[in-house]
């Protein structure tokens, strides 16, 4: 028999939380759940303040790489707080001149959606990618950051997040 979810478990996406009812009480919008919409909210403000976007794709992927860029990029322009995480072959695009070689028709140039997110968001290039990699911090682009699971962890929990990964 599967254990009783804990009552205090809470997950947000979009402003929205999802908690577990209490053992016993009666369950609102399907079994066990409670949609809760913040106190005076309405849609517009009940969406994400800031995006987090984990790259896992590269060259290997380009349509899957050049959406995220991209979005985050849109994300950057209309006032979004973005964080994009390179991991996978995505890690390479740290390295100055990376973001060059890689080329999609029809897509925006990789080093102009690269400096619009950096001009107005973070990028943060994975500890364990980067390792992988012999990449270092002294490698790496101007403006891009190291870090771990951890970080991008505690950045995707955060309140008006909508974490993205592509």
């Amino acid at each position: 028999m599967a254990a009783e979810p804990d009552p205090s478990l809470v997950v947000r996406a979009r402003g929205l939380s999802v908690r577990s009812v209490r053992p016993g009480a009666p369950p609102q919008r399907g079994p066990g759940r409670r949609l809760h919409r913040p106190c005076g909210s309405d849609y517009d403000s009940a969406m994400a303040k800031k995006l987090v976007i984990k790259v896992t794709a590269g060259a290997d992927a380009p349509e899957r790489c050049s959406q995220a860029f991209t979005v985050a990029a849109v994300a950057v322009a209309s006032g979004v707080e973005v964080s994009l995480w390179l991991t996978g072959e995505s890690a390479w695009f740290a390295l100055p001149g990376r973001a060059a070689e890689f080329e999609l028709p029809h897509a925006a140039p990789l080093p102009d959606l690269v400096d619009s997110i950096l001009a107005g968001g973070r990028i943060t290039l994975c500890t364990q990618c980067a390792a992988r990699r012999d990449i270092t911090e002294k490698d790496v682009i101007e403006g891009v950051r190291i870090a771990g699971a951890q970080v991008f962890v505690q950045e995707a929990m955060a309140e008006e997040t909508q974490a993205l990964v592509y």
